[in-house]
């Protein structure tokens, strides 16, 4: 077992709260940029990518929808501390919002990981027109 490392990024986005929330916290959002499709059972988050499955769960969803946390299924026994969360705030003298993705990934795999977040936040800006 590997002990996995937390990291985090920031976009900074040009969207409106509200559009934005529902691209974060509902699967047809999700479906849209981060994943091919997207089903939820019982806080089981299924996402998936050309043909497999990895599934999460909801660990914390805020009111607003604005901090989403999901923990894979694969990480509760070896990596129990590990979590990815997409969260967004408003920046107060801009207006502008900022989108923040916290994840942890091995030493070995951090590159590609963030590349991975990369593209993906790359395909939201190209649906959210940004």
């Amino acid at each position: 077992m590997v002990a996995k490392e937390k990291y985090e990024l920031e976009f900074l986005l040009k969207t409106s709260p509200k559009v934005l929330d529902g691209m974060i916290s509902t699967p047809s959002g999700l479906s849209e940029w981060f994943a091919d499709d997207v089903k939820i059972r019982d806080d089981i988050y299924s996402f998936y990518w050309d043909g497999s499955i990895e599934q999460a769960k909801l660990l914390y969803r805020s009111k607003a929808s604005s901090k989403i946390k999901w923990q894979w299924l694969d990480d509760q026994e070896d990596n129990p501390d590990a979590f990815f969360e997409i969260s967004f705030t408003i920046a107060p003298m801009t207006s502008a919002v900022i989108l923040k993705i916290t994840d942890f990934a091995e030493e070995d795999d951090f590159e590609d990981s963030k590349l991975l977040w990369d593209q993906a936040v790359q395909d939201l800006k190209r649906v959210l027109g940004a």
